[in-house]
């Protein structure tokens, strides 16, 4: 029997849409609403890079232009609407998911404390019960409130002192929960302080059942995967589990699999819930304004899932020593309609309140006439005042 076929038209809407991205940029962007929105999208990636906004405040801004980054902090410090851990990075989560991630802290509690001790980070685990005996007779701590006088291990990024070390794994595997951040360094306090005690149940946790929810829940999101991009989705899942995972769906017809047509025209057999193709033909055309979308916009997450799809290339150079960089350090793709349509580097230079624009690059296959640059100009207007400048100025040779 021939695969049905999804067309790279239909696919690249179906994915948008799955990321609120095809309608128009607009709603309420706070409370209840704004959790909705990190609902459908699964998680929202934190980054504390602040050219213009903060990663997750740009990824939230671009679906919701009402949104400011207060809205987040409440929902997620005062409310408790969202719980920060990790998924493929470092991420804000609705605390609805909280259940699913016991696995992920059975997990982690195995993973690192093997990985942490290869990294030479010598006396974390004998610092144990005096963190968390610590946090219990204080309150909420960040890592400067501790490890006073302690040595650290050496060099690297991983270059932290063993309290340090031991608040990082507690929280990692499920013994503090983090409450907030000061100048985006965490705050942690116990868990049982922090999430309500029917989310607490560890001793409850069913991998099956978590490995279900988790390749579903991602599924979901993307629409149409391969089993190995369903457990990259939440990382949390191993490859085997999810390849078993499709493979027990599509014999009980809960998957087919179907062709999903790439930017180059080749054909990608993938897994998508009956109906999918169908569902993703009858949806409607992408709004055209032109949108800045962070680069850890959940449909760049997997930069080679956008490249196949959309025919983007797009790697960060935030680490690539500036003589070597082929954009900037750290260039915001846009999207137009359901293209990719090219990148912009700009910073807000708050000072001088201004949004300085030094570059920006279509995509080879993208004319630019005065009409996208007036598109363009419109985004960066609302841009600035999402970022708190007044005005947007263009360097000289700014169209490459």
């Amino acid at each position: 029997m021939a695969l049905q076929r999804l067309s790279n038209h239909s696919a690249r809407r179906l994915f948008l849409d799955r990321h609120a991205l095809l309608e128009q940029p607009a709603g309420p962007a706070k409370g209840a609403d704004l959790l909705e929105l990190i609902q459908r999208l699964g998680f929202v990636q934190l980054d504390s890079i602040n050219t213009v906004a903060r990663a997750h405040d740009v990824i939230l801004y671009s679906r919701r232009p009402g949104y400011r980054a207060q809205n987040l902090k409440r929902l997620y410090e005062r409310d408790r609407g969202l719980f920060e851990h990790w998924t493929h990075d470092a991420a804000m989560i609705p605390m609805a998911f909280y259940p699913h991630w016991h696995l992920r802290f059975r997990r982690d509690t195995e993973l690192l404390r093997k990985r942490w001790r290869n990294w030479r980070r010598d006396g974390f685990e004998a610092q144990f019960e005096t963190v968390l005996n610590h946090v219990r007779d204080h309150g909420p701590v960040s890592s400067s409130d501790l490890g006073k006088g302690e040595k650290k291990s050496a060099g690297g990024w991983w270059d932290w002192h063993p309290s340090k070390t031991a608040l990082e794994y507690l929280w990692r595997s499920g013994a503090l929960t983090v409450v907030g951040r000061e100048g985006f360094q965490k705050r942690y306090d116990l868990t049982e302080r922090v999430i309500e005690e029917h989310l607490r149940p560890a001793a409850h946790c069913d991998e099956a059942a978590t490995v279900n929810w988790l390749c579903s829940a991602a599924l979901d999101r993307l629409g149409f995967a391969t089993s190995g991009e369903l457990a990259a989705f939440w990382d949390t899942a191993s490859a085997a589990e999810a390849k078993a995972w499709c493979a027990e769906q599509l014999r009980q017809g809960g998957l087919e699999e179907i062709g999903v047509e790439q930017a180059d025209g080749s054909l990608r057999k993938v897994f998508s819930r009956p109906g999918t193709v169908r569902e993703a033909e009858e949806l409607g055309p992408a709004p055209g304004r032109m949108r800045v979308l962070s680069p850890f916009d959940p449909v760049l997450r997997d930069r080679k899932r956008a490249e196949r799809l959309f025919g983007f290339h797009y790697r960060i150079e935030v680490f690539t020593p500036a003589p070597k960089r082929q954009y900037g350090y750290y260039v915001f793709p846009l999207l137009e309609g359901d293209r990719l349509a090219g990148r912009i580097d700009m910073k807000a230079d708050r000072d001088a309140d201004l949004l300085r624009v030094t570059a920006v690059w279509p995509e080879s296959d993208m004319k630019w006439p005065r009409s996208r640059t007036r598109r363009l100009e419109a985004e960066l207007d609302r841009v600035a005042r999402f970022a708190g400048v007044s005005r947007v100025v263009f360097a000289d040779g700014w169209l490459r």
